[in-house]
């Protein structure tokens, strides 16, 4: 399923090569406490050599690939191919970008994205005096 066209720009002599992957956007929820946001998307098929995820200028991007099963034998039959997952987030500031975690269990991608001490809510101690 991973076939590659090549198609002649207009004025160019050299070929483009253009893929065929399916790129879908995966459902996700996200989840806020005190301490961290939450990310969890589903993205079955996906091993953890698949994942790519980068935080850059409050944007969080999650790309991840699902291969087919079996790649060195024959399918005799096959509906699922190679899947991109691909997201981008705006996040407001604060993120502790050093302390960012994710974790991949059965195709559920869980990524923890701690605050930053000064966002975190705290409380003020009164003085009698």
């Amino acid at each position: 399923m991973s076939e590659s066209k090549e198609i002649t720009k207009q004025g160019e002599q050299k070929p483009e090569r253009t893929s065929q992957d399916v790129v879908i956007t995966p459902a996700v929820d996200i989840f806020e406490n005190k301490d961290q946001i939450l990310v969890v998307t589903d993205v079955p098929g996906v091993a953890s050599d698949g994942v790519n995820l980068r935080f850059d200028q409050d944007q969080l991007f999650i790309e991840a690939t699902a291969r087919p099963i079996g790649e060195d034998i024959n399918p005799l039959f096959r509906e699922f191919g190679q899947v991109t997952y691909r997201r981008i987030f705006e996040l407001a500031p604060g993120i502790d970008v050093e302390k960012i975690t994710a974790d991949l269990k059965a195709g559920v991608l869980t990524i923890a994205l701690p605050k930053a001490e000064a966002l975190k809510p705290r409380k003020i101690q009164i003085t009698v005096g």
